[in-house]
Formats: C-alpha cells, sequence, structure tokens
C-alpha cells in the first residue's frame, strides 16, 4: 500500500479544522477521517476542496447545527462540509456506496479514534454493479451536457474539465475488479487502467490536464475531445459489462 500523508500545504487547516470537530462532536466522536485529493500527489491548493468524514457514536443534529456555525470560516478555506456518519451506517451502506467506500478505505489518514475504514469489506458484485450504473450515467451526462452547452465553448469545457474528478473514483473501481490495488495518484491510475483493460487512457490525461488550466483547447479541438471522451467512457461500460462475477 502506498504511504498516505497529508499535503503540507493543507496542514494548518486541517489541524484547526480537526481541534473544532472534536470541541463540537465532544465524547459522542468515534473518529475523524480526511480522505480524497489532500492525501494525494495530485492536490492542488488553488483548486483541490479539503474532505472529510466525521463518525458519530450516534447521530446528532445538534452537531449538525454546530458544522452550520462554522461552515463560512472553512469553506473560505476550501474545506468542504465533513460526511457524518456512524458505524452502523456505515456497516449498512456498503451495498449501496461501495464505489465511494472503496475510495475511502484507499485514500484516508485517521486523525482520531478508530480506524473504521481500514477494515471494511466491499463485495465485488455490489461493487461491479454500481460501477456499471455509474458510467452509463455519465454517458446519459455526457449527451445532455454537450446539448446543454448549445455549442458555448466555455460552458462545454468547464463541464468536461470538472467531470475528470468524478470520473477518478469509479477508474479505482474497475482497477479493484481487475483483482488489481488501484494507485493513488491519478495518472499512475491511468496507467494501470489501460494496462488491465486496453482502453486508451490519454484523453483521461487530457481532462486532468484541462481541470488544472494547464491546457485550453480550441473551438475544433474541444469537440474531438468530447467525442474522444465519450468514446472512452462507452469502452470502459463494456468492460465492465463482461466482468463476471
Amino acid at each position: 500500500m502506498e504511504i498516505i500523508e497529508i499535503n503540507k500545504d493543507a496542514t494548518d487547516k486541517i489541524e484547526e479544522f480537526h481541534r473544532d470537530i472534536s470541541k463540537g462532536a465532544g465524547d459522542n466522536l468515534h473518529s475523524f477521517h480526511i480522505v480524497g485529493t489532500v492525501l494525494t500527489p495530485d492536490y492542488d491548493p488553488r483548486r483541490s476542496d479539503i474532505n472529510s468524514i466525521v463518525v458519530l457514536k450516534q447521530m446528532d443534529l445538534e452537531f449538525l447545527r454546530y458544522l452550520v456555525s462554522i461552515g463560512k470560516k472553512y469553506r473560505k478555506k476550501s474545506i468542504s462540509a465533513p460526511l457524518i456518519m456512524t458505524p452502523e451506517y456505515i456497516k449498512k451502506s456498503l451495498d449501496v456506496f461501495p464505489v465511494e467506500f472503496l475510495n475511502f478505505k484507499l485514500i484516508h489518514k485517521t486523525l482520531e479514534g478508530d480506524d473504521i475504514l481500514e477494515d471494511i469489506d466491499i463485495k465485488t458484485g455490489h461493487l461491479r454493479l454500481q460501477t456499471e450504473r455509474e458510467l452509463k450515467s455519465k454517458l446519459i451526462w455526457l449527451r445532455q451536457g454537450y446539448i446543454s452547452s448549445l455549442g458555448d465553448r466555455k460552458l462545454l469545457t468547464e463541464g468536461l474539465s470538472e467531470s475528470i474528478t468524478g470520473y477518478m473514483p469509479l477508474l479505482r473501481a474497475i482497477v479493484h475488479l481487475f483483482d488489481e490495488i488501484p494507485p493513488v495518484k491519478r495518472l499512475d491510475v491511468l496507467a494501470k487502467l489501460e494496462n488491465l483493460t486496453g482502453v486508451k487512457t490519454d484523453i483521461f490525461k487530457k481532462m486532468i490536464l484541462l481541470r488544472r488550466g494547464e491546457i485550453s483547447l480550441s473551438e475544433g479541438e474541444l469537440e474531438s475531445a468530447f467525442e474522444e471522451y465519450y468514446h472512452a467512457t462507452e469502452e470502459l461500460t463494456r468492460k465492465v459489462d463482461e466482468i463476471k462475477i
């Protein structure tokens, strides 16, 4: 397994947030976990949000009100509202959200309490079903997004570039479905995905660069990128559909 550490550019903000979470939850706090991009080399302080999971022993609506009271403070620091769960909720949700919980398991750091994410068991059948469903939803989203952009290059560029964030958990799930441990870094995920499935992943690399603002696309290049993105998603959907459980 890869070593998971908090990006140094986010350490101070996360420590302050952790203190406030501990204060607000008190004895009801089961555990506090940082998840997602801030634990990877892909973290960009200019564009990336900081995501977390607060596990409470029992659900407490007063704690939700507390989070509302500190929400504006941390929104300015690019810290998203944490996901609030209980151990029972996690146990009963693994079959419903296997893609999300797989990625939490792969990319997390526990700052307080028991590491409840480390030992969760993701069933392959549940993971394959959600992955296929989400990929097919992406195809619908791509078609509708293209139509809704009405030829507006800026709207289409924003839609495509922002979408890559939602693709990455699915791509890691596909790697897992091929009985491989998914890498943490995005480009490493793409390299392993292409090796396992034979699907060319250059378009996903292009979307990552577009998201980072490192490239721009002309109108013609944008049209070609959309087609390539759509066809790559179709191919991955077929590959997942062919997996026998």
